[in-house]
């Protein structure tokens, strides 16, 4: 694949990113990047979907270029739920303080060296959630074409130092819901556009 990948690259004028899912380790991200580089793959960054990659993000850019957070996988793999059992959808969100937290941490390693940490997940579809995940350090968000129009609108309303202070709201709640709760009431944006 990164064969293919590098040969695409060399033959038009497209700049590929290639990351690896499930990374979990430095010797991990450092293995995937080297491997990369050895196809001329210039730019190799990293999925971060389980807790140790957040927790260790610093150690890890040390090798990646930039990482995506799954927050769909990383939500499960924290609240130690199901995703597809709906008895435990209150904990498969991934407004859960232990999960803003761990992508915060995740954007704190990334930060001294520079390097993009985007979302993909439902999470960044959610215009609120957005919100905050850019006040966390996130770079871009990944969603489906119809959530964009909500999600543009919620972040022209608000500037970065307001998105940090969302930020901290849901860093500082003690569930799920009282995140969501009182994030949501901060923007009056929301009620406007029928959210």
């Amino acid at each position: 694949q990164l064969e293919a990948l590098a040969k695409a690259e060399a033959a038009t004028e497209a700049k590929v990113w290639v990351m690896a899912p499930m990374i979990s380790t430095a010797e991990e991200a450092e293995a995937f990047t080297r491997k990369a580089r050895s196809y001329g793959l210039k730019t190799a960054g990293m999925m971060i979907e389980v807790p140790s990659a957040a927790l260790m993000a610093d150690k890890l850019f040390e090798h990646a270029d930039f990482a995506s957070v799954g927050t769909n996988d990383l939500t499960q793999y924290v609240m130690a739920a199901d995703r597809l059992l709906s008895s435990l959808a209150d904990l498969s969100t991934a407004w859960q303080p232990a999960v803003l937290r761990l992508i915060g941490t995740a954007c704190e390693g990334a930060s001294p060296k520079g390097r993009p940490v985007g979302v993909c997940g439902e999470a960044a579809a959610d215009p609120a959630l957005a919100a905050v995940l850019v006040g966390l350090g996130v770079a871009s968000l990944s969603m489906t074409a119809r959530a964009l129009p909500d999600v543009d609108a919620v972040l022209k309303s608000v500037s970065l130092t307001e998105c940090q202070e969302l930020a901290k709201i849901a860093l500082d709640a003690a569930t799920a819901e009282d995140a969501r709760t009182a994030v949501r009431a901060q923007l009056p944006i929301l009620e406007e556009l029928g959210l």
